[in-house]
């Protein structure tokens, strides 16, 4: 098409997100590769009157799915009459950060087939489009003709076209439906059951290609209250790619599992890229690091946003993991800068995880590492805008496994501080039922004094609590 010399690249009709994703990255990859800058446009054609893709997104799911892409217009095609279409171009109108354009049927067909909607008719519907300002690009579709198209230089006369809307200050994930990660809409919950590395009956039911009883699992973790699902299938047991690439496109076909979206979590860059190809929505990518120095870290970043993920950048450098306040700080602001500067990588898709690292441990160099976060938090979202803070909230307490109530205690008393100092979402257990205000006062004084690191002797008392409570469950 480039080299046949078009002036306007157009996807039409586009019925499946995944399907246009790979299409945009296509053309994007072509007019690079020939150093062209055309206009690319893409239409969207709708299921019935339920304002849905046939693949099961809603309009402003499939916008956070498309919105890495250098589109100019955005629109609807098909689908059904102008009557009906407009409230479903209204909600584009209003969100859409582009040009909007509109070619609608002449009407629904009748039994036979023929559109039976004249074009004086649908002139009447399409004369709203313009007067209430939706729209910036009239064609016609399905049943119209060049007497119907005729009807539209009139109305235009002296109309006022549409305004783009603004670009969304948030962060935009989207499965089926959209989520948006904003202060307003409190803490994200990411569900961690679906990792192999993390649930002994996960890493048996994938062994075992049970897929169905699998599925359950990421299921009751919706149905629990995760808004993201985070995935891991890395063992050295499993062919990583090949487990994640299917139980991915399992979930697609499991409306109440994919409405959310999902994280993919790999250490294997190859699962990481793989695994985004297999997603229609907005994901996460868990992790990229600087761990193998900055040009492997831009490379994978410029494919993340390609690929049209957010991601999330571990607090790990050539150095290693950070540990302290200090090297926190230094390494995310660093990651920060690069994937700003280099990259053009949106801030509100930058999502970094400071590490939680287990306290109580016996070791007393340990004992800071929950304040350390939590400064580290408070740092981030002052000194990095748009930026989001994650983390893996079980490891906090790896050294009280098997001690489920303590384990939960320490979780909810420490993200109720962190999400106070801005902590976005977390690696959590949706199911987890122990709530900062049900702890027991003197209890949850001491979780506080261990992990604010209020007392250097609080750690001790900590472990012989536990293991008090163990002893009496027994």
């Amino acid at each position: 098409l480039v080299d046949g010399g078009v002036d306007i690249v157009l996807f039409e009709t586009t019925f499946d997100t995944l399907n246009v994703k790979a299409g945009l990255e296509a053309a994007e990859t072509v007019l690079k590769e020939k150093g062209k800058d055309l206009p690319i446009m893409l239409s969207l054609t709708l299921s019935a009157q339920g304002g849905r893709t046939f693949s099961g997104q809603t309009l402003l799911a499939f916008l956070a799915s498309v919105q890495h892409t250098n589109i100019v217009s955005v629109g609807l095609n098909c689908s059904f009459g102008a009557a009906d279409m407009k409230p479903f171009l209204a909600e584009l109108a209003k969100h859409a950060p582009y040009y909007i354009s509109a070619y609608p049927n002449a009407g629904l067909p009748n039994s036979f087939g023929s559109y039976d909607e004249t074009p004086e008719k649908m002139a009447v519907h399409v004369k709203s489009f313009i007067d209430e300002g939706l729209v910036n690009i009239l064609g016609g579709c399905c049943g119209t003709t060049p007497a119907h198209i005729a009807k539209y230089p009139e109305l235009v006369k002296g109309a006022k076209p549409h305004v783009p809307a603004p670009r969304p200050d948030c962060l935009w994930l989207s499965g089926l439906e959209l989520l948006e990660v904003k202060p307003e809409n409190n803490f994200v919950n990411v569900g961690e059951r679906c990792n192999v590395a993390g649930s002994r009956k996960f890493l048996r039911l994938i062994k075992e290609e049970n897929y169905e009883e699998a599925l359950t699992i990421a299921r009751k973790q919706v149905e629990d209250g995760a808004q993201v699902i985070d995935i891991n299938m890395d063992d050295g047991m499993l062919d990583a790619v090949k487990e994640m690439t299917t139980f991915l496109n399992l979930i697609a076909s499991e409306p109440d599992i994919s409405r959310v979206p999902v994280m993919i979590d790999s250490s294997k860059w190859e699962v990481i890229e793989k695994g985004l190809m297999c997603v229609q929505g907005k994901s996460i990518v868990n992790s990229i690091s600087l761990k193998e120095g900055e040009e492997v870290f831009l490379q994978h970043a410029a494919r993340i946003k390609q690929l049209g993920a957010a991601t999330v950048v571990m607090a790990f450098d050539e150095k290693g993991q950070a540990d302290t306040f200090e090297r926190k700080i230094e390494v995310c602001g660093r990651a920060y800068r690069l994937l700003r500067e280099k990259v053009d990588f949106d801030p509100n898709g930058i999502i970094f995880d400071p590490n939680v690292l287990a306290i109580a441990t016996g070791m007393e160099e340990h004992n800071g590492y929950g304040l350390d976060f939590i400064r580290a938090v408070e740092w981030i979202k002052k000194n990095l805008p748009g930026a989001k803070v994650s983390g893996g909230v079980s490891n906090l307490s790896f050294s009280f496994r098997g001690n489920n109530y303590v384990r939960e205690a320490m979780h909810s008393v420490f993200l109720y501080h962190a999400i106070n100092k801005g902590m976005d979402m977390g690696i959590v257990n949706p199911s987890s039922s122990v709530l900062y205000e049900d702890i027991e006062p003197a209890f949850r004084m001491l979780l506080e004094d261990v992990i604010l690191a209020r007392r250097p002797e609080a750690a001790e008392e900590l472990i012989a609590y536990a293991q008090n409570l163990h002893v009496k469950a027994q």
